[in-house]
């Protein structure tokens, strides 16, 4: 594998993990720098590549993974307890990324307020799409628990979402 073949999977991936991360984390300037990260580990570790899962998988993984030890170092008793850290405050994407109308935005903010494993298991299976095993494999868990905790993510964003007054039955179900 070449440096090219690297910077191929950043054009045509880089714009949808760091999409990813800021969901993540908050904060626009720290997710550019974790998707940095994501991808010199991708490339420090291209060996690693199998070919057993697509490329946009095996770099979600480490996109997740990259987040997760960011979440740890910064707050890691807030990672171990779950919680959302009340210091990252919420801040919009730059215009071009980010052309949502209120409910657009409230559904993002929205998914910010849950938990942590709830929002990967959402921002993957229903913001990016991808399916049940590719989400497995990225979080590193059994497909029964993606369809577990995504069956209770929908609930508590549900939830959350009607709290702000968002009825639109697309964003319910």
């Amino acid at each position: 594998m070449e440096n090219e073949e690297i910077a191929v999977w950043f054009d045509e991936y880089g714009e949808s993990i760091l999409t990813y991360i800021v969901m993540m984390v908050k904060d626009y300037q720290q997710a550019e720098d974790l998707t940095q990260e994501t991808f010199i580990k991708a490339y420090r570790n291209r060996q690693q590549f199998e070919g057993r899962a697509s490329v946009k998988t095996w770099l979600f993984s480490i996109a997740h993974n990259v987040t997760t030890d960011f979440f740890r170092k910064k707050h890691p008793l807030q990672h171990y307890l779950g919680l959302t850290s009340a210091e990252v405050d919420w801040r919009p994407l730059p215009e071009q990324m980010m052309e949502l109308h209120d409910q657009h935005e409230q559904l993002y903010r929205a998914i910010q307020q849950l938990k942590p494993t709830y929002r990967h298991v959402v921002i993957l299976r229903k913001v990016k799409e991808f399916s049940t095993a590719e989400t497995a494999d990225i979080l590193h868990w059994s497909e029964s628990k993606v369809k577990m905790t995504l069956k209770r993510a929908l609930v508590e964003l549900k939830n959350e979402l009607m709290k702000r007054g968002v009825t639109n039955e697309i964003y319910l179900r």
